[in-house]
């Protein structure tokens, strides 16, 4: 991790335009995500909703419904689908496999406005930009490489996942904590890691201009991902139920 990636510095004006040009569109895929999922969330996170749409009345109560779980899972597919597949598909149907994950999610999301109050989720909201914030600027900055790092969180990562849907059938509040715990430090990690990454995405003169364009996409849909988990993390640790 000592090596040095002074390569990547950007130090002429053409290179710092391009770099600029990069990161607006990966920040502005990104945005346009977060936007849409947080709309979506917003709009349809109410009980109504969820008994009438997600979820079927039986004996013991309202059970979560085959449509539930195809809005909860499928985005695994879609998220396959759109890394493995970058270079074989055109941008517009990236750009519509991303829409289309991105208002799965918020319907996925919508879920917490019946957990938990509203305040709490805008301070949650607040706290994890802040964080992912400061992850993002230290991984752009930063001199050392990463990459040893990355590697290792992304192990981690696949273990949350795993974990995750596990949990998601047993239900365990404990593990749900630890798992919540992990999921910040891997996910602030990540966000540096993958910063450094797209860093030198943009610095790289032998890309076309199409695969630019793609990699800004990738790097959009990768920090909304990371955004989003760092968020239901923090707000599972510290959120307020209603």
């Amino acid at each position: 991790m000592s090596e040095l990636i002074d390569n990547y510095s950007f130090d002429t004006a053409e290179k710092q335009a391009a770099a600029r040009v990069f990161f607006g569109k990966v920040y502005g895929f990104m945005f346009f995500a977060l936007i849409v999922s947080g709309a979506i969330a917003y709009q349809y996170g109410t009980i109504e909703f969820y008994t009438t749409y997600f979820s079927t009345l039986t004996p013991k109560g309202y059970q979560p419904n085959a449509l539930f779980y195809v809005v909860v899972f499928s985005p695994i597919g879609i998220a396959l689908l759109f890394q493995t597949m970058i270079n074989r598909l055109s941008f517009p149907v990236l750009f519509g496999l991303f829409s289309l994950y991105s208002i799965l999610i918020g319907f996925a999301l919508s879920t917490i406005f019946i957990q938990y109050s509203l305040g709490s989720i805008a301070v949650t909201l607040g706290v994890t930009a802040g964080t992912f914030g400061v992850m993002a600027i230290m991984g752009y900055v930063t001199k050392i490489d990463l990459t040893k790092m990355g590697s290792i969180l992304y192990m981690a990562f696949i273990g949350i996942f795993i974990s995750s849907i596990v949990n998601f059938f047993l239900k365990s509040e404990a593990f749900d904590y630890l798992i919540s715990i992990l999921g910040v430090i891997v996910f602030t990690g990540l966000t540096a890691y993958h910063m450094q990454r797209l860093k030198q995405f943009a610095h790289d003169s032998e890309l076309s201009a199409d695969e630019k364009n793609k990699l800004a996409l990738l790097g959009g849909f990768t920090l909304y991902v990371l955004f989003i988990n760092l968020f239901l993390s923090l707000l599972r640790l510290f959120g307020s139920r209603d």
